[in-house]
């Protein structure tokens, strides 16, 4: 029996029996050995980041798209992307419909001289890493980023949407969930957007090293541990001591382990205690002066 009814539709499915539907499809490909990704939209909101809502606006904003992305938003939230997997300029992902649908998605490379103007523009104001991939960002950059034709977001005429299903859109609803998709994988792994535009991210952190010298010269508290070793791309221990591991006696047991040292107090404590000591003192030695002046 045919799954479409007279008018070349597929009969109405409830959203529960969709719910179900994806996750019979996904078990089934799993007991298989497949390795899925699927999409889960947790709450009412689709993305929560500066990269995931610019990825989604930036979709919104084209009329190529306006007709058919509002059955993607449906699809995404019913469970129906069980499998997203972003590469390098490319999207592959499998949803369940009225059958389970595979959706390839290519999105051109960036182009040079538009990732050097953007470089230029970034130039500078960029000084970290995990500020960079957290959205935590200048004004000026946010808008440099998001610009129309000159930022780092695709163009309608940068992206190719190709389907199994029989629709004939130039973007179907299968196509639209997984686009909004990669905008929620986006909340969690912003680095896929560089990945689809075949660009190197840590190329928009220029002066990195010189700007965190600088920020530490000048005596500012502001920049957190973290940063700077996202900066420089090493591991800091926030603990204030290092402990040795312990080594083994001659009887073959190891000695108790030195516990941290406490951590520093404040500069203001110190200053008043180094003061205090340095009274104490001051009196003690010229008491024993005293004394050895006496006749």
């Amino acid at each position: 029996m045919s799954r479409y009814n007279y008018y070349g539709f597929a009969p109405y499915v409830s959203v529960a029996q969709k719910k179900i539907n994806a996750e019979k499809l996904a078990n089934k490909l799993e007991k298989k050995g497949e390795k899925l990704t699927p999409v889960t939209v947790a709450g009412t909101k689709l993305v929560s980041t500066f990269w995931g809502k610019s990825w989604n606006d930036n979709l919104e904003r084209y009329r190529d798209y306006e007709n058919r992305l509002p059955r993607g938003r449906s699809y995404l939230r019913h469970g129906a992307v069980i499998d997203l997997k972003v590469k390098d300029g490319a999207i592959e992902a499998l949803v369940s419909g009225s059958s389970l649908y595979k959706v390839n998605i290519t999105i051109k490379a960036l182009k040079r001289d538009r990732w050097n103007a953007l470089k230029k523009e970034c130039s500078g104001k960029i000084t970290s890493l995990i500020g960079l991939l957290q959205g935590k960002l200048p004004p000026s950059v946010m808008e440099a980023v998001i610009k129309r034709d000159s930022g780092l977001f695709p163009e309608p005429k940068d992206i190719s949407f190709k389907c199994s299903c029989p629709d004939s859109a130039g973007i179907c609803k299968h196509c639209a969930a997984v686009v909004y998709g990669v905008g929620v994988r986006l909340d969690d792994q912003p680095e896929l957007l560089f990945l689809l535009r075949g660009v190197d991210h840590s190329e928009l952190i220029t002066g990195a090293g010189d700007a965190a010298i600088a920020h530490v010269a000048d005596g500012s508290n502001d920049i957190a541990l973290d940063d700077v070793g996202g900066i420089f791309g090493i591991e800091l221990d926030n603990s204030p001591s290092f402990t040795k591991p312990a080594v083994p006696t001659q009887s073959g047991k190891k000695p108790p382990a030195k516990k941290h040292l406490a951590k520093p107090l404040p500069e203001k404590v110190v200053t008043k205690v180094t003061k205090k000591t340095a009274q104490k003192v001051a009196k003690k030695t010229a008491k024993k002066t005293a004394k050895k002046v006496e006749p």
